[in-house]
Parts: C-alpha cells; sequence; structure tokens
C-alpha cells in the first residue's frame, strides 16, 4: 500500500510503500476510502504539536471500509463503512472514559499525531473508536465531518445551543461554514462575524440574518444591539483568539463564548463583564464517539455536508501548502480508488 510519512517538523510529507498490517487485538483494518486534509495536520507539520510521535501518518478525518478484524473484535463487522476521529484511543476506565467523555481522558491518543492516521490506504484503528457511517452519505464529502463537523456541531451543543437562542459564527471557513448550517437546522438565528464584507453573501445564503465585518464595526457593541440583548452562544471557529474575545462584550447574560479556533496567544476576558452578567468561556477540543456519531445523524438527517476537492495521496503537500499561504479554497479531501 501507497502511505504518506510525516518524518519531521518543517519536512514534507514522504511518499513510501508498506506492507499492508494486522489488526491486533481490538483493532479492526480499514480500506480507507477518503481522509480530509486538517489544519490540524498542517500544525502537526510547523511543529505545533510537541507530544507528537514521528515517524507518523497523519489524518484524522477518516472514511473507509472495515476490511479486517482483530482477535476478539465482533463489531464493527468486516464491510461495515465507518469513519474515525481526531481521539483514536483512550484508557476506557478512568472516570471521564467511562461517563462517555473520552475526549477528556488524560491518556488519550490522537489519531495522526500519536497514531497512525488515514493518509494511507489501509489503517490499523481501534474498534470502539470508529464510527459507522449513516446510509446513504457520500463518504468522500462526509470525511472533514469527523473533525470540521464534529468541531462545530459539539460546540454547538457545549455552548448550550436552542430553538431560541441568537447564536454567532466568527468565521467561514469549513468550520464556521458547517457551524453556521447546524445552528440554522437546529432552528437557532444565526450572525455570521468576518474581516469584511466578502463572506457576507454567502453567509446570508446559508441562513445568516445578520452578518457583522470587524473592519468597520465594533463586534461586541454590534452583537449587543442584536435584540438589545445580546448573543445567547458565540463560537469562534476563526485561527484567532483575539476575535473571540472580542466579542464577549456582545454576549446576553448567562451566554457561552466556545472556541474551536484559537491561536497561541492568552484569552484576556473583562472580569467585571463576566461576574455581572454570569457569562462562560470554553475550549471544545473535538469530540467523544458519541457525539461523532450524533454529528453522521444530524449531517444525514439534514443534508449538511461540506463542499470538498478531491485530491489524490501524492496531492497532498501541494494542498498543505496551500493551506499555510490561506488559498486552499475547498476542503481538500485525499480520494482513494
Amino acid at each position: 500500500m501507497f502511505t504518506a510519512v510525516a518524518t519531521g517538523v518543517d519536512e514534507p510529507l514522504s511518499i513510501a510503500e508498506r506492507e499492508v498490517p494486522e489488526p491486533g487485538p481490538g483493532e479492526v483494518l480499514v480500506k480507507i476510502t477518503a481522509c480530509g486534509v486538517c489544519y490540524t495536520d498542517l500544525d502537526l507539520l510547523q511543529g505545533h504539536w510537541p507530544i507528537a510521535r514521528f515517524p507518523v501518518v497523519p489524518g484524522h478525518e477518516i472514511t473507509g471500509v472495515v476490511a479486517a478484524a482483530g482477535p476478539g473484535v465482533s463489531w464493527p463487522p468486516v464491510g461495515t463503512a465507518v469513519g474515525a476521529q481526531f481521539l483514536g484511543d483512550s484508557c476506557r476506565h478512568c472516570d471521564y472514559c467511562v461517563r462517555g467523555d473520552q475526549i477528556l481522558c488524560p491518556r488519550k491518543r490522537i489519531t495522526g499525531i500519536l497514531m497512525d492516521g488515514g493518509y494511507t490506504e489501509y489503517a490499523v484503528l481501534q474498534a470502539d473508536f470508529v464510527t459507522p457511517l449513516p446510509e446513504g452519505l457520500d463518504p468522500v464529502a462526509a470525511a472533514p465531518l469527523m473533525c470540521a463537523g464534529l468541531t462545530a456541531f459539539n460546540s454547538l451543543r457545549q455552548g448550550g445551543i436552542t430553538a431560541t437562542s441568537r447564536v454567532a459564527v466568527i468565521g467561514t471557513g469549513g468550520v464556521g461554514t458547517l457551524a453556521v448550517r447546524y445552528a440554522v437546522a437546529m432552528g437557532a438565528r444565526v450572525a455570521v462575524i468576518g474581516r469584511s464584507h466578502r463572506g457576507e453573501a454567502a453567509a446570508r445564503e446559508l441562513g445568516a440574518e445578520r452578518f457583522i465585518a470587524t473592519q468597520d464595526t465594533d463586534p461586541g457593541e454590534a452583537l449587543k444591539a442584536w435584540d438589545n440583548c445580546g448573543a445567547n452562544l458565540v463560537v469562534n471557529a476563526a485561527p484567532s483568539t483575539s476575535a473571540a474575545a472580542a466579542t464577549i462584550t456582545g454576549l446576553a447574560p448567562d451566554g457561552w463564548l466556545v472556541l474551536c479556533g484559537y491561536d497561541p496567544e492568552p484569552l484576556i476576558l473583562p472580569t467585571r463583564v463576566m461576574v455581572l452578567n454570569r457569562l462562560h468561556a470554553m475550549v471544545n477540543p473535538s469530540g467523544s464517539p458519541h457525539d461523532l456519531r450524533d454529528t453522521l445523524e444530524f449531517s444525514a438527517a439534514h443534508g449538511i455536508l461540506p463542499e470538498v476537492t478531491p485530491i489524490g495521496l501524492r496531492d497532498v503537500n501541494a494542498a498543505l501548502d496551500a493551506m499555510a499561504q490561506g488559498s486552499s479554497g475547498k476542503r481538500s479531501v485525499i480520494a482513494f480508488g
């Protein structure tokens, strides 16, 4: 099989030929159908994951079909179409794991960073951490749902979204666009925050009732004017911590600021405003297996899929370079024949 391997920081991926591996106890061998190219993969190569294990096969937006099961594995059966995500394994016995919050496990392992991921034709994955794909879901277009979709969907849920919520989404990239679509499908009212008006038409087509361009409007003030109350939930899908902090004064009392995008800057919050209005701030780290199952079922039920550009395995370095330059366009997905 052919595999793209990350050998170190600031090194391009190398294409290697390897033997197809065999699954061990608790594992399944998945014939990869597609793997999305995520900003986390770029972060890995830029050295932003000091815990990374090199050499490693990147990729955690995986779809495929179970080709073989290891000893003791009865589920999922061979032939099942599955997806796999950022969270690749956990200890199984800590308090977080037994409560279904495996993403918070202190000993979790991350797909494509601490264990080999999906930039390959076959991958060995933990059987308990693959999720069956809903029937009829296009496996190539669905690949980014395993991270971008899961992160957007779970951020809304962690922020307590309801059908009466006023939800503001910062950023109109892959995660932001999905967050807008999910929020609209959940019945919420949506505002989109961008740097300029360039994305306004697209945001309104997705169902946003308001668009705030930060180049000419203070986002906190603009949100505070929303029904003279503010947003119940702000989801930051932009890679900027300061963009998130600028909206905190626009939250309604008991409102939530949820970051699924950020940078190395510290998050600086106005304490007095937070105290007087009982405001909340959190960062959402993807999700657990049950969160991915809910994301996929909701996406299938509402026809929510990202726009993707299928590429070949040998095109992945070019796709990552374009992503680094901010010119990647639609979400790139490695599609295997």
